[in-house]
């Protein structure tokens, strides 16, 4: 068994080092400059990375675990956590440590059914999704898309800060900020109280992607200056 067991996070606590990661990594080998998910999953991982999501639309199904299963042995190597989009499956065939699904998907009554004591995360759009993933079982909840994005092709339209604010002062669950988030505005983000946030295009698409998380992390770090704490 790899350093990270979800084992060891259990109930209700199953998602709350959410709390301490800093940076969430989503893969989009479409947008990372010709580098396949292995490469620039390695380079977010020795950029010190602990939660890569894998998220692929268009590859097939044996192409899809034919990488997942490669990156489990490397997010396992680096005691990272591995969490699959959408595909409850996928996840249960790769042993990832759990599955992000949205308000279309499979329910998370299902999903627990199928993964046991696995990570289940949600994405989240309003208020009412995010009591309802609290009463449902979810584990964390994604908060976004935060600003307007075209990552996704099935992409709502922003949520906007009040939303994450909401989440904060009302929800008990870990979450992870995402959506348009770039370096330009994460700090903004941070400063609102957000401990946990997903890049996706800014992140997967830099040159030197070592360079982009230290200035991503610096930018959180700073926007926590106030003394609520900082990113390690």
């Amino acid at each position: 068994m790899h350093e990270f067991d979800v084992g060891n996070y259990t109930g209700s606590g199953r998602a709350k080092f959410l709390r301490h990661v800093g940076l969430y990594g989503i893969t989009a080998e479409r947008l990372s400059k010709g580098r396949s998910n292995l490469e620039v999953v390695q380079q977010m991982l020795d950029a010190g990375i602990r939660v890569i999501q894998y998220r692929e639309k268009e590859k097939s199904g044996r192409e899809k675990y034919e990488q997942c299963i490669r990156l489990r042995q490397m997010t396992a190597k680096s005691h990272a956590c591995f969490i699959i989009d959408d595909d409850v499956a996928l996840a249960a065939a790769c042993d990832a440590d759990g599955v992000h699904i949205g308000q279309d998907d499979l329910p998370i009554e299902k999903a627990r059914a199928l993964l046991g004591n696995k990570i289940i995360g949600l994405s989240t759009h309003s208020p009412k999704q995010a009591q309802d993933a609290v009463r449902r079982g979810a584990d964390y909840i994604g908060v976004g898309p935060l600003f307007e994005t075209h990552t996704k092709a099935d992409v709502c339209a922003p949520v906007g800060l009040a939303y994450l604010d909401y989440v904060i002062q009302n929800i008990p669950l870990p979450f992870v900020a995402i959506g348009g988030i770039k370096e330009h505005n994460i700090a903004e983000v941070a400063r609102h109280g957000a401990s946990c946030i997903c890049l996706v295009s800014d992140l997967v698409g830099a040159e030197n992607i070592s360079a982009k998380v230290h200035a991503l992390r610096s930018a959180m770090d700073a926007a926590f200056a106030n003394g609520k704490g900082t990113v390690k």
